[in-house]
């Protein structure tokens, strides 16, 4: 049995203390995309836990998703990301 090797960290911790790990990630073939699962993307990239391109090419997302994602978390919070919010914080 071999172990695949990957590039990067295994593990990041959160500035809130929480551990992160590539295991906590939705798997590849999500095609629903609750609000907690947006955010744990985001997460991911915004520690350095994965790159932005291996985010977009694991789960298919395109380059405007994504960002959008990282721009509604970083000026509104997680609660931005849920689909009932669109409207009360769109711009």
């Amino acid at each position: 049995m071999y172990i695949r090797r990957i590039k990067g960290p295994h593990a990041v911790t959160l500035p809130d203390g929480r551990l992160l790990t590539r295991a906590d990630l939705p798997p590849p073939d999500t095609c629903r995309w609750v609000a907690s699962r947006k955010a744990l993307v985001v997460q991911a990239v915004d520690s350095g836990l994965i790159s932005a391109e291996e985010a977009i090419r694991t789960w298919s997302l395109s380059d405007e998703e994504l960002e959008g994602w990282r721009r509604a978390v970083a000026r509104h919070g997680v609660a931005a990301l849920k689909a009932t919010s669109v409207q009360r914080f769109r711009n």
